[in-house]
């Protein structure tokens, strides 16, 4: 895999320590040289978005806050969100980058349908975080493995979940001539 050598500022809308992972895993991959710079900044959304859309605009919000906040090459904005579909309320997480340029990119590290148990106290208002606490018996459980990690028995850690969106939202940006390119 190429990589590009030109070490980057990239700030990420995040201090939770797993989110912050997910970036340092992806990004150094491409820029082993890059500078990480986590910040606290707000979604704009509600703490346990309800639709894709709602967590993509959150994911937005916090890359454009985060980018400008630390004046950095690049943004990163993560968050998670549930939709209901079909088949039950699917936990899906999603990923913004801004670069100081102004391009774009989103991408989602995948997707999965919540116990009903579960699902039902987030249609009734909780938040997913406490929920698992709770079922966990483990505090601040989002900033470890979360929802992913504890139901897949740490097959699917909230980390690389966040990774692999991560990843895939840099796309753009390692391959510009390719999404430069108009049919």
């Amino acid at each position: 895999m190429d990589r590009c050598e030109t070490p980057i500022r990239v700030a990420i809308g995040s201090m939770n320590p797993a989110k912050i992972e997910a970036v340092r895993l992806a990004v150094l991959v491409a820029w082993p040289e890059a500078e990480l710079i986590p910040l606290s900044v707000g979604s704009g959304v509600r703490e346990m978005p309800m639709t894709d859309r709602e967590g993509q605009s959150g994911a937005l919000a916090r890359a454009l806050a985060a980018r400008q906040a630390a004046d950095a090459d690049l943004g990163l904005g993560l968050e998670g969100a549930v939709n209901e579909s079909p088949e039950g309320l699917m936990l899906t997480n999603w990923v913004v980058a801004v670069s100081r340029d102004g391009r774009k990119s989103l991408a989602s590290g995948g997707g999965f349908v919540l116990p009903e148990l579960i699902a039902r106290e987030i249609r009734a208002g909780a938040e997913l975080g406490p929920i698992m606490d709770r079922i966990t018996g483990r505090a601040d459980s989002k900033q470890q493995q979360g929802a992913a990690g504890y139901l897949t028995r740490g097959v699917v850690p909230r980390t690389l979940c966040f990774q692999v969106g991560v990843g895939l939202a840099l796309a753009p940006f390692l391959r510009p001539e390719l999404y430069a390119a108009r049919p």
